[in-house]
């Protein structure tokens, strides 16, 4: 498994998690109503398009748009997968306990690692292991 490969399967996961994200908070109100706000469909329409943006640019929006959430609509804050807050890092870290830093933060190290030693690396079980779901 190449350097590339870890990054990309990272990557990966976490936009099928904001892709499963967005699919969810599109039947909850306010983005479900007949009558939605035109701000709040506006707010629904960069989400939509936030999971074809690249680079760090993905990272900048989805930390605005993220941090909009946790201001405007808390009551999506129980959909959003805590790993994504982690991912678009900034601002979103500050809604986040130390303790869910500091296991996010074991998961990079463990990542790097592999990287470095050139190992093979599935984020995803990496992740079970160290949350102890698996």
């Amino acid at each position: 498994m190449t350097i590339e490969d870890i990054d990309t399967a990272y990557s990966d996961f976490h936009l099928n998690l904001l892709n499963t994200f967005i699919e969810q908070i599109k039947d909850q109100p306010p983005f479900c109503l007949e009558n939605c706000d035109q701000d709040d469909q506006e707010f629904l329409n960069e989400l939509d398009q936030l999971p074809k943006v690249g680079g760090s640019e993905l990272l900048i929006q989805g930390q605005q748009l993220f941090c909009r959430i946790v201001a405007g609509y808390p009551h999506l804050m129980p959909l959003v997968p805590r790993d994504l807050l982690w991912f678009f890092g900034g601002d979103c870290l500050h809604y986040m306990p130390d303790e869910e830093i500091s296991v996010f933060q074991k998961l990079d190290e463990l990542r790097q690692s592999a990287k470095d030693s050139n190992e093979t690396f599935s984020y995803e079980k990496a992740r079970l292991s160290t949350m102890g779901l698996h």
